[in-house]
């Protein structure tokens, strides 16, 4: 059996294998070179196998090496988890709380749950991060992050996932557009023809894809946006059409006297605002807090988002 305090080592090398240099590792581990050097070649020796490659110029993994460092990763993760265990068996949403949030909810929904947040748990320390959905759940999988809220259709794998409450599509386009005079519209060629999509690794680009149907075409268009407001953006610029998120509408995102927002026929498409955490995380009581939370703060945005858009079709 390892000894207790190649726990640490394994840490070091798990920064390595993520920063490929001893400088930035030691730095991540908060740890100096030298220690961290020493550290690794004491984990070779109790191992009995080389894990590093390293020369002046570069590092290399070795395939062992690599190995180990997954390995390690996720032991590393339900060890954090161990600890944490102790920690929230005082109270909930307590100490250091390190949250993942994707670009088409972080600026929408954050700044009307975390004043409720604070005011209902000040012994919160929050740790925001906002990321694409892939990127959270590989940090949620390795323990960098302790939650992360995401929108569904995604593939979950085993992770623990707890939905919070429905986000309606919306068309959005010019209020001259002659294909936008009615109210409810229904997602025809001659509309996704228009349809404007987010750049690939947002989730949201998908939703919009299934809910037209996925054309191909749609998909190799060539004209995508790197964000929501830049979506939303090119529509005021005339470039077509889009579907975004009531939470946005209801943002504030649309404000623009020259774009409306439209409906589409029941059901209309929406995604599934949801927490997601490791199944072994230790977290699980600060996952329904929070998501009470939310729940609380975001389900009032379709009523809002619908006074907004009757305000610009008058």
């Amino acid at each position: 059996m390892l000894p207790l305090n190649s726990l640490r080592q394994l840490r070091y090398l798990v920064a390595l294998s993520e920063q490929l240099n001893f400088t930035r590792a030691a730095a991540a581990c908060f740890v100096t070179q030298s220690t961290l050097s020493a550290g690794l070649k004491e984990l070779e020796r109790v191992l009995g196998a080389r894990l590093v490659e390293r020369d002046r110029q570069t590092v290399l993994m070795t395939p062992v090496g690599l190995d180990v460092a997954q390995r390690a990763a996720t032991m590393l993760a339900e060890a954090q988890d161990i600890v944490d265990a102790a920690d929230r068996a005082r109270a909930p949403l307590t100490g250091l709380l390190r949250l993942g949030v994707i670009p088409t909810i972080a600026p929408f929904l954050l700044p009307r749950c975390l004043g409720l947040v604070r005011r209902r748990y000040p012994a919160l320390r929050l740790s925001l991060r906002e990321d694409l959905t892939v990127n959270l759940l590989a940090r949620v999988e390795d323990g960098r992050l302790d939650l992360a809220l995401i929108a569904l259709p995604f593939d979950t794998g085993d992770f623990l996932v707890r939905p919070v409450f429905e986000d309606e599509l919306r068309i959005v386009g010019l209020k001259s557009d002659p294909q936008l005079k009615s109210n409810v519209l229904a997602l025809d060629p001659e509309l996704t023809d228009r349809l404007l999509l987010l750049e690939e690794g947002h989730c949201l680009r998908e939703h919009a894809l299934q809910a037209c149907g996925a054309p191909a075409k749609l998909a190799d268009a060539g004209v995508e946006a790197t964000s929501l407001l830049t979506l939303v953006q090119m529509i005021e610029s005339g470039f077509g059409i889009g579907l975004v998120p009531e939470m946005a509408i209801a943002g504030g995102l649309v404000r623009s006297p020259r774009l409306v927002t439209r409906s589409l026929p029941r059901p209309p498409p929406n995604r599934t605002i949801a927490l997601v955490a490791r199944r072994t995380s230790a977290r699980l009581a600060d996952l329904r807090a929070l998501a009470e939370i939310i729940q609380q703060t975001g389900k009032p945005t379709a009523a809002r988002a619908r006074r907004s858009a009757g305000r610009q079709r008058q």
